[in-house]
């Protein structure tokens, strides 16, 4: 994981190299610009005319230098709405500078915007944006990246500022983002808990529990789905205390399937090379207690992570099989490829009995349902509480990261009914209503009506399209979100 050096200066025009300068909706020229227009004897102006440049948020205009400086190449990005201005805006214009930086190879500019706010969630956007997993690479095939930027603005004390705890949100990004991206023969559930063993650096307690001790304490729907698997299930417990010893934490909990075979229900061939992406839930988690730790979060939050893989083997276990969860309740399993709500349910069980939270928001890339309902940019999420739910929707809208709120009730509850335990795994209609059957299942493991909030991220973990602050792969949606949401609802 590498970032591009940020700085923060007085908006002073350069000598020589790559400079960019916003314009704003209906081609009115920012400070920076007015005097970029001034120095290159009036080009901008012309340049905005000749390519109808009008200033709308998402727009890019690359020029080359004016003979009459020594620069080499200005570049205008539009902000949008001078009298209505949004960061969301001025993020997306970062990330659409980083790549177009990319492309042009320019590994250096110096950035110049009226205000401190703007100066800083430029800087998050490009950072955001111009995320790249090289690891891999022995010969260089993608455009060099952009490793230095210079954010001048007014007063740069108060950008550098504005900028510290959105680095730490950025850092948290990246990390979720390559722990996605990582092959599943690197990261498997005993090398992604080595990783976590690392983050007391970050300031994190850390705890993993390994098969025994979670064979003791009766987990036996996650134990059941990593049988068939020569890796051993952990499951990973990241505290972060901010807020002193007497506050209830905030629980976060993410499916961490590192690869989801389907086990002995098995996948299709064509579907399955995608499945290194079924631990998005943890990564997500991973990441927002990363972020947490870094920027020195007021709260108490706790990420549990159940790290499985999802295997077929002679030890696998097979549809119909009845196990019993930390709960005490049974579950028939009547399709292995139903695992991720195995996983969670014996970790949402663990995290009320033994960690006391207030609140518990889980993470999965649960159901292909969910995608098929609402696509790949918004996430659907399942509740027990208006109060949070609405809270993590509010938080979703500020981020750009939206979730739509799902039904639950006994119309899924009754999919769930099996002839010999408690309850199956998947719907006896399996082609209809699957996001609600999970959630409902999942439901079932809620005690003493903890707040809850159950997020299916199956549609928006992974892109195949490129967003400003998106680029195509794995997308760390969640984390921005949740870290939003600590911020406006839980910190003290």
């Amino acid at each position: 994981m590498s970032f591009m050096h940020i700085s923060f200066t007085d908006p002073t025009i350069p000598a020589s190299g790559t400079v960019a300068a916003g314009i704003y909706a209906g081609g009115e020229l920012s400070s920076a610009a007015k005097e970029l227009d001034r120095l290159s004897n009036g080009s901008i102006s012309r340049a905005l005319k000749a390519d109808r440049f009008n200033g709308d948020a998402e727009q890019l205009l690359n020029m080359i230098a004016p003979a009459n400086t020594e620069l080499e190449r200005i570049i205008l990005f539009g902000l949008g709405d001078k009298n209505n201005p949004s960061l969301l805006a001025t993020e997306n214009a970062g990330g659409l500078f980083a790549v177009k930086a990319a492309n042009l190879s320019i590994n250096a500019a110096t950035i110049l915007l009226d205000s401190d706010k703007q100066a800083a969630h430029f800087a998050y956007g490009a950072m955001l944006g111009g995320y790249r997993f090289d690891k891999y690479r022995t010969k260089e095939q993608s455009p060099s990246a952009l490793t230095e930027m210079i954010m001048g603005s007014e007063k740069p004390e108060q950008a550098e500022k504005c900028f510290r705890p959105l680095l730490a949100v950025a850092e948290g990004v990246y990390i979720t983002r390559d722990l996605i991206w990582e092959p599943a023969n690197v990261m498997d559930p005993e090398s992604y808990a080595h990783f976590c063993r690392s983050l007391t650096s970050e300031g994190l307690e850390v705890e993993i529990l390994g098969e025994e001790a979670m064979r003791e304490l009766g987990m036996g729907a996650l134990l059941g789905v990593g049988q068939g698997s020569d890796k051993e299930s952990q499951l990973v417990i990241l505290k972060h205390n901010g807020a002193g010893s007497r506050e209830a934490p905030i629980a976060f909990i993410g499916k961490g399937v590192t690869f989801d075979t389907g086990g002995l229900s098995l996948k299709a061939s064509a579907t399955m090379e995608t499945m290194k992406q079924d631990m998005g839930g943890a990564a997500t988690v991973t990441g927002l207690m990363i972020a947490l730790a870094k920027r020195k979060a007021k709260v108490n939050a706790v990420g549990v992570l159940g790290l499985v893989e999802n295997m077929p083997d002679s030890k696998a276990q097979r549809p119909s099989d009845v196990v019993k969860t930390m709960s005490g309740q049974t579950v028939e399993v009547m399709n292995t490829d139903a695992e991720g709500r195995l996983v969670l349910c014996d970790a949402l069980t663990y995290t009320q009995r033994h960690l006391k939270p207030k609140a518990m928001i889980d993470l999965a890339t649960l159901t292909s349902a969910i995608a098929i309902a609402l696509g790949e940019e918004i996430a659907g999420v399942f509740s027990n509480n208006d109060e949070l739910v609405a809270k993590v929707a509010a938080a979703g809208d500020e981020v750009s990261e939206p979730v739509w709120r799902m039904p639950m009730g006994s119309y899924f509850s009754k999919r769930l009914s099996s002839d010999i335990a408690d309850m199956r795994n998947n719907g006896n209609k399996p082609r209809l209503g699957g996001s609600g059957v999970a959630a409902q299942f999942l439901h079932n493991f809620i005690e003493n009506d903890t707040p809850w909030v159950h997020m299916d991220i199956a549609g928006t973990a992974w892109t195949d399209e490129a967003f400003p602050t998106k680029p195509k792969g794995a997308t760390a949606f969640g984390v921005r979100l949740l870290d939003r949401m600590v911020q406006d609802y839980f910190e003290k």
